[in-house]
């Protein structure tokens, strides 16, 4: 995912992304915990995913104001 797609998406849509990749993340985790996480990298990608979200809707509550 990178930002252009992030973008084009609703303020809605993009709450339901984050709170999609939330729960993923507490999976990642707990599978991380448990040692039985095979594809370490999705952590980084997951992370940096909420972090793109939240900027965007940032952006747009800071220009809908």
């Amino acid at each position: 995912m990178n930002a252009s797609e992030v973008r084009v998406k609703t303020a809605d849509e993009l709450k339901q992304e984050l709170v999609d990749l939330k729960k993923e993340q507490f999976n990642l985790r707990f599978q991380r915990a448990t040692q039985q996480l095979e594809n370490t990298a999705r952590v980084r990608q997951v992370r940096r995913d909420i972090a793109r979200i939240k900027t965007i809707l940032r952006e747009k509550s800071v220009a809908g104001q």
